[in-house]
């Protein structure tokens, strides 16, 4: 094979590792965006579970709170 022909098959295997490279970059990019969509909305979840969670603390110390008054008045 001549210098030329080992040069040019050295460039299309460089060519196509490029590509490979770019087909790989191009899919990471897609599930890191993914993943943050996905990060989003648990945090979203998250914050909506806490304050639930919050909110039925406060009703349970509400209650907590009445009974003990039933009971001293009774």
């Amino acid at each position: 094979m001549s210098s030329l022909g080992r040069i040019e098959t050295d460039l299309d295997r460089l060519q196509a590792g490029l590509q490979e490279l770019v087909r790989r970059l191009r899919a990471l990019e897609e599930e890191n965006r993914s993943l943050k969509a996905r990060q989003e909305t648990l945090v979203s979840e998250r914050a909506g579970l806490v304050q639930r969670n919050e909110e039925a603390r406060s009703r349970v110390e509400a209650m907590i709170e009445r009974l003990k008054a039933l009971e001293s008045a009774g």
